[in-house]
């Protein structure tokens, strides 16, 4: 274990000064999702990510939101690989989203549903520009998404 949390510091000091801020800021926004999907529930916590970010606007014009969004993605995942906890993919996604509306990038959460063995399943996950930012897996591809969730996700601005 202390050889384990030895080799990410050695990870986490090798990353440029933008890249930690990313690693601590999902962190913060990880454990502040899980605890407001348990303390509000997650039409709430949706609803709080998004009067958070409301005035929130890409500004930046010598890099595209696309690059940004792809960086800070891979981050996120590579950051959740490495926690001492286990995460699930809504929470991910909401911190992720959070991540990505903070900057002004307007990426939408999806989530579907399956029916497995006679199990309802569920998934999560980010898009944006129509592209999946966090699942590497493509797990996204055996849900159906919910049609209409996205519309009431949207990025609200002035």
């Amino acid at each position: 274990m202390l050889k384990l949390i030895i080799n990410d510091c050695r990870k986490f000091r090798v990353l440029t000064g933008f890249e930690q801020w990313l690693v601590l800021e999902f962190i913060t926004d990880l454990l502040a999702t899980r605890l407001g999907l348990r303390l509000a529930g997650f039409h709430r916590w949706k609803n709080m990510i998004t009067w958070l970010t409301r005035k929130k606007s890409w500004r930046a014009a010598d890099v595209s939101p696309a690059d940004v969004a792809v960086k800070i993605a891979t981050i996120e995942e590579a950051t959740a690989r490495h926690l001492p906890f286990k995460t699930n993919c809504l929470e991910r996604s909401l911190a992720l989203l959070w991540l990505l509306r903070k900057r002004g990038i307007a990426a939408d959460l999806r989530i579907g549903a399956r029916k497995e063995a006679d199990r309802f399943e569920a998934h999560a996950w980010v898009e944006f520009e129509g592209a999946v930012l966090n699942d590497a897996g493509q797990a996204h591809r055996h849900f159906v998404p919910f049609e209409g969730l996205s519309s009431s996700l949207e990025m609200q601005t002035q």
